[in-house]
């Protein structure tokens, strides 16, 4: 295992960009492991908060008519991603939240087991159609997109979780219109 020891500021990800946004208040990331503050998170404002949910609801538009094969597409890149990086993800986890470094590979293992089948999930979303349920009745669902999402993860799980969140959101996301 390679020790993560970036100092670099965690900042925001608003419209593909790293940003430190409106904020000018920080705090400080801790390593549990040896008490020092190596590293600052930047904390939001109102403004970027605001400044994302724009972002988002811009990409929605254009994201809502895209065929699912192709969401699914940026999802094997995600997954490709997580297993090149399984490693640094986990020491990253070890040095910000104190898990040993096989319990960090076991969350970051357990999140790409949710986003391989996140990859698969076109397939799940077809819309379904059955004649007849009852006397000159049809029944039908269709899937339709639902726009941005977002979520508040607990500190211990902060892989993990978050690839669950991919799921229901690759789930919303890759809903044709």
């Amino acid at each position: 295992m390679q020790a993560f020891n970036d100092t670099a500021d965690v900042v925001h990800y608003i419209h593909g960009q790293r940003t430190g946004g409106s904020a000018t208040r920080t705090q400080p990331v801790f390593n549990p492991a040896t008490g020092e503050h190596p590293r600052k998170l930047v904390l939001g404002e109102v403004a970027d908060v605001d400044a994302a949910v724009a972002s988002a609801k811009a990409a929605f538009l254009a994201w809502r008519d895209t065929p699912p094969i192709r969401r699914a597409r940026v999802m094997l890149k995600f997954l490709e991603l997580m297993n090149k990086h399984r490693d640094e993800l986990a020491a990253i986890i070890t040095a910000e939240h104190g898990k040993v470094f096989s319990d960090a590979q076991g969350e970051v293992s357990r999140g790409i087991d949710v986003i391989e089948f996140a990859c698969g999930i076109p397939q799940l979303l077809k819309g379904d159609y059955t004649e007849q349920v009852s006397t000159g009745i049809d029944n039908w669902t269709t899937r339709q997109p639902l726009g941005g999402v977002a979520g508040i993860t607990p500190f211990n799980f902060p892989c993990m979780v978050p690839c669950w969140m991919s799921r229901s959101r690759s789930r919303q996301a890759m809903r044709s219109s």
